[in-house]
């Protein structure tokens, strides 16, 4: 809807070369959990291009870890328009299927023969993404997933309402639902390394990491809004700046690019104080390389799926 939703990033766009490779093993995954995509036809989602996107956000990774990540993308999006039919204005229903996926988390869900299709795949996802990570990774993971899962009873109920929310819920919403933090974790995970403590919870690494991940959520919402303004959904911030300032929804749209631009110029410049940073910490070499390589990863993310999101078939492009 609007053309002009593009951004000036300040890094290299980069693809992994392993893209075509992973297509056909990826095709067999969803063939293997085919009742994971509902009333999606095989020639639409085809249209949307996931392998492209994992290997957009994912540049380095090996094959197999890169068939994960566009297995993991596909159950994002398949999973998040299970909501845009009935289910989706019907919190406790909601609620009910969430707390089922949170169990696997913890090894106490369904069994393997009692399990949904969705269960099963994503049972299958969360095996393979603890491959070789520790115990402290594997629990942080395991609390951002919840926090994704948990999130969706309160979309439901936004929906059900009709109510627009504020700016202020609105994030406190969305930074759950669009699941960043766990695609953040898996940056770790799909090109094998795990960073320091003191770098993970470093005032600066929190504040580009919550960068990256409302930068993609402000210009998803631009991309997305015909889609979710026709099918009652509220939680889109162009709604939300056009309650607030008024104007026509292209007006809206600007400004919400205008502030995403801001965090992209904000987020180089904070990435720039990372060799600093990992100087003042103390880091050894393999600290200040796993630094590195994180800060790369989320500017993968920001810029990969900024440039799929452009054209995919998804939103109807």
């Amino acid at each position: 809807m609007f053309n002009a939703a593009v951004l000036d990033l300040p890094f290299p766009l980069r693809s992994n070369p392993n893209q075509r490779s992973i297509a056909r093993a990826h095709e067999g995954w969803l063939l293997r959990h085919e009742g994971l995509s509902g009333a999606i036809h095989p020639t639409a989602y085809a249209k949307w291009d996931v392998p492209r996107l994992a290997a957009l956000t994912s540049p380095d990774c090996d094959t197999g870890d890169l068939t994960l990540a566009a297995d993991l993308l596909s159950f994002y999006f398949l999973f998040d328009d299970r909501f845009d039919t009935g289910l989706g204005r019907a919190p406790a229903q909601v609620a009910r299927l969430c707390t089922r996926l949170t169990s696997l988390l913890h090894g106490d869900g369904p069994e393997p023969g009692a399990r949904t299709p969705v269960e099963r795949a994503f049972a299958d996802l969360w095996e393979r993404s603890l491959h070789g990570m520790s115990a402290r990774w594997r629990a942080r993971s395991a609390y951002h997933w919840e926090w994704y899962f948990a999130c969706h009873p309160a979309e439901a109920a936004g929906r059900l309402s009709g109510r627009l929310p504020d700016r202020e819920e609105y994030l406190a919403l969305r930074r759950g639902t669009a699941a960043m933090e766990t695609l953040f974790d898996m940056v770790e995970r799909l090109n094998r390394f795990e960073l320091p403590q003191e770098v993970l919870h470093h005032p600066a690494f929190r504040r580009m990491r919550q960068l990256a991940a409302d930068i993609p959520s402000f210009t998803n919402d631009v991309h997305s809004y015909a889609q979710e303004l026709a099918r009652g959904d509220v939680a889109n911030l162009v709604m939300i700046v056009r309650e607030e300032h008024g104007g026509t929804p292209e007006e809206a749209a600007v400004e919400v690019m205008r502030e995403a631009q801001a965090m992209v110029d904000r987020f180089a410049e904070l990435s720039s104080q990372v060799p600093g940073i990992s100087d003042l910490l103390g880091l050894d070499p393999a600290g200040r390389e796993a630094a590195h390589r994180y800060v790369e990863g989320l500017a993968a993310w920001i810029g990969g799926y900024h440039r799929w999101e452009i054209d995919t078939g998804r939103y109807g492009h």
